[in-house]
């Protein structure tokens, strides 16, 4: 628990100044001026007295207990202090000291010199390099940030000090209120999932928004996340979105997941909303602080102007939303308070002359109509229109409703008195229509993510012995990638069905393989060395007799030769010709933060192209799976499209969830393809044609 940070007695500044400018002038400044309701003992063995207050040489000399120390002074000077807070008694401490191991080497080890210590005493600690923590109903600024918002229900924490700054003015200035803004820096100690805990248990605060650039311990993190979206929405916005930080591998998998898309499925499977912009952070802040999510997807628009009407019904289409289809009585309704000219169907056109009197009408109506979840007031400044009564209308309707009701009123000078109104009645009001149905596409996404039940993964009964075995083997070997063999081996082993195959390492055992499982069949090169079999002329398929087989074999031991002269070319693998199904590709790579990630997708040889593909951390639940196969793109052609069979998605379900149990259970495999793996009608079951396993001499 962090309630030290948040709802202190008593705080200690160690390192305050007398010198206006410096940081530890401006932190007991903060205190001081912000009006604090706790003590505040500044620590200067240099200086009697700070802004009036009783200067102390050091933390132990302050007779009072002390539940919270700010620390500013310079790097190399702060274990000693926590020795000090330690002895002391104190238990909190936030560090916003910078020379740590944003500075180089030297000052890493000093972080971890100061990690330890705070392990060692029992402290904990916010920072070091951070800009400090806010309690605002508290009237507690212990940061050097110049300005505190007013006190609220929303939460907000920041690796970043530079963009906890710009939020606190973007807050200020917009009069959003906050319950914590806590600037948390190099998280020597208290992290990102420590924060998101702790607030989901704070009464004060209602919605959670965080800004990171990283995650240390991505399974804990989903496990907090999880417990904690349940409660109240957790709103994220992750920098670092594109692949050039991603460790490269050779799978289809590896080279797809960037390093973003585990970030983007942990994020969806915990219930956490993302932000993808700045713009988008507050918008989603806002929106959920003044209304409750929907029940649904279908939304109402109430505009007196055509064009905002129909910007916002094109964005409902791109959000997840549907436009309500309004009842007969409610449309009945509105013909008997709307102007002839007027449009009653959904977005309902009030006209540009409708005074607050008409928005009401048709807002009361609307509210009423059991087939519309949220509602959407759009207003444009005209010569007749009453701007701060028709706020006032739109309050009443969000306070006779449990439907969420937004706003949007375009403008700036004009509608400025509206915006004060609608803030009093916490009705979010946004510049734009399509931000505002964004923001109401995010929150219909949480109130399915409330709506959803806690699935626990099945689990199924490997040959984990005959997997160990192969690992051990490859291993032995010092290989990073297992032959086709192995790979079957190890696939045959989780009960991922297989076309039936014999290895053949000369020409004569690949004639006798061919008779003996029958033809047509195809042969496949079998070397580590050479990944992209195709590529290098390794494939020859349907073949129909023992003399195209031989044929085949010669040339593809040609073509291996002139593709890679120093490859290790072992044979060949004589397989059975698969029927051929739809197309599709199941992958495991492993991410450093979150552990095994699941990609599902397209498959064939268009898969980079297309890139038509999802991902999912495991392990995954059934529901998980499923989700993954609607998301694709192409999830039409699987379930059936102009005459063609549903695909068996039961099987193709099982696999995934097979894949993802491997995942979890052998951390020594790094990379997985499933490429092609086929899909058959309904009934028929799925078949991996190629396997591919990559291996981790680490684990």
């Amino acid at each position: 628990m962090l309630e030290s940070f948040f709802e202190p007695a008593s705080i200690a500044v160690v390192g305050a100044s007398r010198t206006p400018g410096k940081v530890g002038h401006d932190v007991v400044k903060n205190l001081v001026e912000e009006g604090f309701e706790g003590e505040v003992f500044p620590v200067n063995p240099k200086a009697d007295e700070v802004l009036g207050l009783e200067c102390y040489g050091a933390v132990t000399d302050i007779e009072d207990e002390v539940e919270l120390a700010v620390i500013v002074i310079p790097a190399q000077f702060v274990p000693g202090v926590l020795d000090e807070c330690a002895q002391k008694g104190i238990g909190a401490v936030i560090i916003i000291s910078a020379g740590f191991k944003e500075s180089g080497e030297e000052g890493a080890e000093l972080e971890r010199k100061l990690a330890k210590k705070c392990a060692e005493h029992g402290i904990r600690c916010i920072g070091p390099n951070c800009l400090g923590v806010m309690s605002p109903h508290l009237k507690m600024n212990a940061s050097f940030g110049p300005a505190m918002p007013q006190p609220g229900h929303i939460a907000f924490f920041s690796q970043s000090g530079a963009l906890g700054t710009a939020v606190l003015d973007v807050a200020v200035g917009e009069a959003i209120g906050m319950s914590r803004f806590i600037s948390y820096g190099n998280k020597a100690d208290v992290d990102e999932t420590d924060l998101i805990e702790a607030l989901g248990e704070d009464e004060r605060t209602g919605v959670i928004l965080g800004y990171v650039e990283s995650v240390d311990d991505g399974q804990r993190f989903m496990d907090v996340a999880r417990r904690v979206t349940h409660v109240k929405p957790v709103i994220m916005l992750k920098s670092g979105r594109t692949s050039a930080g991603a460790r490269a591998a050779s799978s289809h998998t590896g080279s797809l997941a960037g390093s973003d898309s585990a970030y983007e499925a942990a994020f969806a499977q915990c219930g956490v909303i993302r932000a993808e912009t700045v713009g988008e952070f507050f918008d989603y802040a806002r929106a959920f602080a003044g209304q409750k999510p929907p029940i649904g997807n279908r939304i109402a628009v109430v505009t007196n102007a055509g064009g905002p009407g129909i910007i916002a019904t094109d964005a409902a289409g791109s959000s997840g939303l549907q436009m309500a289809e309004l009842s007969e009585e409610t449309m009945r309704t509105l013909n008997e308070s709307l102007p002839p000219q007027a449009s009653v169907q959904n977005p309902v056109d009030v006209l540009g002359d409708a005074k607050a009197d008409r928005y009401q009408a048709a807002l009361d109506a609307i509210a009423e109509d059991e087939n519309v979840d949220m509602l959407l007031a759009l207003l444009t400044p005209q010569t007749s229109t009453e701007v701060v009564e028709t706020a006032r209308a739109i309050g009443r309707i969000a306070d006779k409703t449990e439907k969420p009701v937004l706003a949007t009123f375009m403008g700036r000078a004009s509608v400025s008195g509206g915006w004060k109104v609608l803030q009093q009645k916490s009705v979010p009001d946004f510049h734009y229509p399509d931000s505002a149905v964004m923001a109401l596409g995010a929150m219909c996404r949480y109130g399915d993510w409330l709506q959803s039940e806690l699935h626990e993964p099945p689990t199924y009964d490997f040959d984990d012995s005959a997997i160990e075995e192969t690992i051990e083997e490859a291993g032995r070997g010092g290989r990073d990638t297992l032959g086709e063999r192995q790979a079957r081996g190890i696939a045959r082993a989780c009960g991922i069905a297989l076309p039936r195959s014999e290895f053949a390492a000369d020409e004569d055992a690949a004639a006798e393989a061919a008779n003996d499982i029958g033809y047509p069949l195809v042969l496949k090169l079998s070397s580590d060395d050479i990944l992209h079999k195709s590529d290098a002329g390794g494939v020859k398929l349907d073949l129909e007799s023992e003399e195209e087989v031989r044929r085949a074999f010669r040339e593809i031991m040609e073509s291996a030769r002139q593709y890679d002269p120093d490859a290790a070319v072992e044979g060949v693998l004589v397989q059975e010709n698969a029927p051929a199904g739809r197309e599709v590709i199941i992958g495991l790579n492993r991410d450093p933060q979150f552990g095994p990630v699941i990609m599902f997708g397209l498959g064939g040889i268009y898969v980079e192209v297309l890139k038509d593909v999802v991902f999912r951390v495991a392990p995954l639940t059934e529901r998980e799976a499923w989700k993954m196969i609607e998301e694709i793109r192409a999830a039409r052609i699987l379930k059936g499209f102009r005459g063609q069979p549903r695909a068996d998605l039961e099987a193709l379900a099982d696999c995934l969830l097979r894949v993802s149990q491997l995942g979890v259970y052998y951390p020594q495999i790094s990379e997985c393809d499933l490429n092609p793996l086929f899909v058959y009608p309904e009934g028929k079951g799925v078949m991996a044609v190629d396997v591919r396993f990559g291996l981790d001499s680490s684990s």
